[in-house]
């Protein structure tokens, strides 16, 4: 068959095509519809395979980052002793349950030592945290001077316990005159609102005080 009986075939009427033509045509028919197929194939399996190339990736990630820490967790566990050691020394260098009544008292003369007026001093209810060390909040009101607060804070610092006290809501401004009227008394400052002090929690006190699992047996009395 020549090419221009190719471009004479009426598109229109197919079955008057010669056989050979409709052969060829068929058989191009099908090749397309085979790549069509082929390629809708890959090219989903191509998104499938970047998607598990890339958890390939993570997943050996993964493996090496808990291989490391498989391989470091003796030095890691011998660390952590280490840390827990330094920290009951350091807990044990605050106060004991024992030393706190002697130690407010102690704050409490260090202040009328320091020239301090003391209005208020009432220690609060402690609380045992994280279970190796308690908390006393004290609410107070003090007035005094600039230069008398800053001596009542070298002679806590001089005490013979390590002695922590934070600060939560505390303000300090200048005190009002007798009456709450005129102008601040010169150079007096009112220090009001709650310090918190610290002391150490033995073993024996952060077991009894912690919250027991159900169905544990209790400890028997000694």
């Amino acid at each position: 068959m020549k090419l221009s009986d190719l471009r004479n075939l009426d598109r229109n009427n197919i079955g008057s095509w010669p056989d050979s033509v409709k052969y060829a045509a068929c058989g191009l028919l099908f090749v397309l519809l085979l790549f069509l197929g082929w390629w809708w194939s890959i090219s989903g399996q191509s998104d499938t395979l970047a998607q598990k190339q890339k958890q390939e990736i993570d997943l050996k990630k993964d493996f090496h980052d808990k291989q490391l820490k498989v391989v470091n967790l003796e030095k890691l566990k011998t660390q952590l002793d280490d840390m827990r050691e330094i920290l009951r020394q350091l807990l044990r260098q605050l106060p004991g349950k024992t030393e706190m009544p002697e130690l407010l008292d102690d704050v409490s003369r260090a202040a009328l030592s320091a020239g301090l007026e003391t209005q208020l001093f009432e220690p609060g209810a402690e609380t045992i945290q994280e279970g190796f060390y308690a908390e006393k909040p004290i609410t107070l009101r003090m007035l005094g001077t600039y230069h008398q607060f800053g001596t009542f804070i070298s002679e806590v610092a001089r005490l013979p316990r390590v002695v922590i006290l934070t600060m939560h809501d505390v303000a300090l401004k200048p005190t009002q005159a007798a009456g709450g009227k005129g102008s601040p008394a010169p150079g007096m400052l009112t220090l009001e609102g709650i310090v918190k002090t610290y002391r150490y929690v033995d073993e024996d006190e952060a077991e009894a005080a912690a919250p027991k699992k159900p169905g544990a047996p209790a400890k028997a009395a000694q």
